[in-house]
Protein backbone atom coordinates (compact mmCIF):
# COMPACT_ATOMS: atom_id res chain seq x y z
CA UNK A 1 0.00 0.00 0.00
CA UNK A 2 1.01 3.27 -0.70
CA UNK A 3 0.18 6.36 0.96
CA UNK A 4 -0.95 9.23 -1.57
CA UNK A 5 -2.23 11.69 0.79
CA UNK A 6 -2.13 11.85 5.07
CA UNK A 7 -4.47 14.94 6.62
CA UNK A 8 -4.70 15.93 10.28
CA UNK A 9 -8.11 15.71 11.11
CA UNK A 10 -8.35 16.57 14.92
CA UNK A 11 -7.15 16.23 18.25
CA UNK A 12 -9.64 15.21 21.37
CA UNK A 13 -8.85 14.74 24.82
CA UNK A 14 -11.37 12.00 25.10
CA UNK A 15 -12.54 9.05 23.08
CA UNK A 16 -16.26 10.08 22.71
CA UNK A 17 -14.69 13.35 21.16
CA UNK A 18 -13.17 11.63 18.51
CA UNK A 19 -14.39 11.39 14.98
CA UNK A 20 -17.79 10.32 14.74
CA UNK A 21 -17.35 7.94 10.96
CA UNK A 22 -16.93 4.45 11.51
CA UNK A 23 -13.37 4.27 9.46
CA UNK A 24 -10.81 1.76 10.46
CA UNK A 25 -8.21 3.35 12.85
CA UNK A 26 -4.41 2.14 13.46
CA UNK A 27 -3.22 3.51 16.86
CA UNK A 28 0.03 4.03 17.73
CA UNK A 29 1.48 4.32 21.29
CA UNK A 30 4.95 4.13 23.14
CA UNK A 31 7.06 5.12 26.08
CA UNK A 32 8.20 8.66 26.05
CA UNK A 33 11.37 9.35 23.21
CA UNK A 34 10.87 6.14 21.57
CA UNK A 35 10.44 7.72 18.01
CA UNK A 36 6.62 7.62 17.40
CA UNK A 37 6.60 10.86 15.53
CA UNK A 38 8.94 9.95 13.39
CA UNK A 39 8.23 6.75 12.44
CA UNK A 40 4.52 7.90 12.07
CA UNK A 41 6.11 10.74 9.40
CA UNK A 42 8.18 8.24 7.57
CA UNK A 43 5.43 6.28 6.74
CA UNK A 44 3.41 8.82 5.58
CA UNK A 45 6.33 10.28 3.79
CA UNK A 46 5.50 13.95 5.55
CA UNK A 47 7.86 15.27 7.88
CA UNK A 48 5.81 17.69 9.34
CA UNK A 49 2.94 15.41 9.94
CA UNK A 50 3.54 14.40 13.77
CA UNK A 51 5.39 17.26 15.61
CA UNK A 52 9.03 15.75 16.43
CA UNK A 53 10.61 16.81 19.75
CA UNK A 54 13.53 16.65 21.72
CA UNK A 55 11.15 17.06 24.94
CA UNK A 56 9.64 13.53 25.47
CA UNK A 57 6.39 13.66 26.68
CA UNK A 58 4.82 15.92 23.77
CA UNK A 59 1.74 14.33 22.42
CA UNK A 60 -1.32 15.08 25.26
CA UNK A 61 -4.46 14.25 22.77
CA UNK A 62 -6.09 11.96 21.07
CA UNK A 63 -4.40 12.54 17.36
CA UNK A 64 -6.48 11.76 14.34
CA UNK A 65 -4.79 11.58 10.90
CA UNK A 66 -6.98 10.99 7.57
CA UNK A 67 -5.07 8.46 5.75
CA UNK A 68 -6.24 8.04 1.95
CA UNK A 69 -9.34 9.75 2.88
CA UNK A 70 -9.63 5.71 4.13
CA UNK A 71 -8.54 4.89 7.45
CA UNK A 72 -7.30 7.15 10.41
CA UNK A 73 -3.73 6.84 12.29
CA UNK A 74 -4.03 7.71 15.47
CA UNK A 75 -0.93 9.43 18.05
CA UNK A 76 -1.90 8.71 21.56
CA UNK A 77 0.16 10.31 23.94
CA UNK A 78 3.16 7.99 25.37
CA UNK A 79 3.05 6.02 28.41
CA UNK A 80 5.71 6.10 31.19
CA UNK A 81 5.43 9.87 31.56
CA UNK A 82 8.25 12.49 31.60
CA UNK A 83 8.18 15.33 34.64
CA UNK A 84 4.34 14.95 34.63
CA UNK A 85 2.48 15.86 37.84
CA UNK A 86 0.64 12.51 39.38
CA UNK A 87 -2.67 13.75 38.52
CA UNK A 88 -1.63 14.81 35.28
CA UNK A 89 -0.35 10.69 34.38
CA UNK A 90 -3.82 9.66 35.61
CA UNK A 91 -5.52 12.01 33.28
CA UNK A 92 -3.34 10.56 30.51
CA UNK A 93 -3.61 7.13 31.30
CA UNK A 94 -7.14 7.05 31.82
CA UNK A 95 -7.63 8.85 28.52
CA UNK A 96 -5.55 6.37 26.54
CA UNK A 97 -7.02 3.53 28.37
CA UNK A 98 -10.60 4.65 27.86
CA UNK A 99 -9.56 5.17 23.60
CA UNK A 100 -8.75 1.74 23.87
CA UNK A 101 -11.06 -0.19 25.65
CA UNK A 102 -14.26 1.91 23.97
CA UNK A 103 -13.40 2.60 20.26
CA UNK A 104 -14.95 0.18 18.37
CA UNK A 105 -13.58 0.74 14.90
CA UNK A 106 -10.22 0.58 16.64
CA UNK A 107 -8.01 -2.38 14.75
CA UNK A 108 -4.81 -2.71 15.81
CA UNK A 109 -2.33 -0.76 18.46
CA UNK A 110 0.88 -0.44 17.34
CA UNK A 111 2.90 -0.46 20.45
CA UNK A 112 6.64 1.13 19.70
CA UNK A 113 9.61 -0.62 21.79
CA UNK A 114 13.11 0.86 21.27
CA UNK A 115 15.42 -1.57 20.56
CA UNK A 116 18.36 -0.86 22.29
CA UNK A 117 17.25 -1.49 25.43
CA UNK A 118 16.31 -4.81 26.95
CA UNK A 119 12.36 -5.59 27.57
CA UNK A 120 11.13 -2.79 30.19
CA UNK A 121 8.29 -4.16 32.32
CA UNK A 122 6.22 -0.60 31.41
CA UNK A 123 6.50 -1.95 27.99
CA UNK A 124 5.63 -5.66 28.90
CA UNK A 125 2.79 -4.34 31.39
CA UNK A 126 1.14 -2.60 28.81
CA UNK A 127 1.67 -5.73 26.07
CA UNK A 128 0.14 -7.78 28.65
CA UNK A 129 -2.83 -5.57 29.41
CA UNK A 130 -3.73 -4.90 25.86
CA UNK A 131 -3.51 -8.87 25.41
CA UNK A 132 -5.79 -9.15 28.71
CA UNK A 133 -8.38 -6.62 27.09
CA UNK A 134 -8.54 -8.98 23.75
CA UNK A 135 -7.32 -5.70 22.02
CA UNK A 136 -5.42 -6.45 18.70
CA UNK A 137 -2.01 -5.49 19.29
CA UNK A 138 1.48 -5.94 16.98
CA UNK A 139 5.31 -4.79 18.45
CA UNK A 140 7.47 -2.29 16.05
CA UNK A 141 11.08 -2.21 17.50
CA UNK A 142 12.12 1.27 16.46
CA UNK A 143 15.55 2.86 15.85
CA UNK A 144 17.17 -0.41 14.42
CA UNK A 145 19.43 1.67 12.31
CA UNK A 146 21.28 2.37 15.97
CA UNK A 147 22.40 -1.32 16.53
CA UNK A 148 24.27 -3.61 14.00
CA UNK A 149 21.97 -6.21 12.53
CA UNK A 150 23.30 -9.00 14.66
CA UNK A 151 22.66 -7.02 17.44
CA UNK A 152 19.12 -6.46 16.50
CA UNK A 153 18.59 -9.81 15.81
CA UNK A 154 19.41 -10.79 19.40
CA UNK A 155 17.44 -7.72 20.78
CA UNK A 156 14.68 -9.00 18.90
CA UNK A 157 15.26 -12.57 19.72
CA UNK A 158 15.47 -11.86 23.43
CA UNK A 159 12.47 -9.65 23.43
CA UNK A 160 10.31 -12.21 22.38
CA UNK A 161 11.48 -14.84 24.94
CA UNK A 162 10.77 -12.82 27.60
CA UNK A 163 7.05 -12.56 25.63
CA UNK A 164 6.98 -16.31 25.57
CA UNK A 165 6.73 -16.62 29.89
CA UNK A 166 3.00 -15.17 28.96
CA UNK A 167 2.11 -15.20 25.72
CA UNK A 168 1.10 -18.37 24.01
CA UNK A 169 1.25 -17.00 20.45
CA UNK A 170 3.21 -14.18 20.17
CA UNK A 171 1.71 -10.83 18.24
CA UNK A 172 3.13 -9.78 14.67
CA UNK A 173 6.61 -8.08 15.08
CA UNK A 174 8.04 -5.42 12.80
CA UNK A 175 11.41 -4.00 12.70
CA UNK A 176 11.58 -0.14 11.84
CA UNK A 177 14.29 2.49 11.32
CA UNK A 178 12.21 6.17 10.59
CA UNK A 179 16.14 7.16 9.33
CA UNK A 180 16.67 4.57 6.80
CA UNK A 181 12.62 4.09 6.56
CA UNK A 182 12.80 0.30 7.24
CA UNK A 183 9.86 -1.55 7.61
CA UNK A 184 7.84 1.02 5.99
CA UNK A 185 6.67 -1.45 3.08
CA UNK A 186 6.34 -4.55 5.82
CA UNK A 187 4.02 -2.06 8.09
CA UNK A 188 1.97 -0.45 5.37
CA UNK A 189 1.07 -3.98 3.83
CA UNK A 190 -0.11 -5.58 7.25
CA UNK A 191 -2.55 -2.20 7.64
CA UNK A 192 -3.52 -3.47 3.75
CA UNK A 193 -4.33 -6.42 4.92
CA UNK A 194 -6.28 -6.15 8.16
CA UNK A 195 -8.14 -3.15 6.30
CA UNK A 196 -9.25 -5.94 3.50
CA UNK A 197 -10.06 -8.61 5.61
CA UNK A 198 -12.43 -6.07 8.00
CA UNK A 199 -13.81 -4.89 4.99
CA UNK A 200 -14.75 -8.45 3.22
CA UNK A 201 -15.86 -9.26 7.06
Amino acid sequence: MEIKTAEFTLSAPRESMCPKDNRIEYAFIGRSNVGKSSLINMLCDNKKLAKTSATPGKTLLINHFIINRDWYLVDLPGYGFAKRSKSEVARLDQMISGYILQRKQLACVFVLVDIRHEAMKIDLDFINWLGASGIPLAIVFTKADKLSQGKVQANVEAYKQKLMETWEDLPPIFITSAEKKTGKDELLDYIDSVNKSLKEA
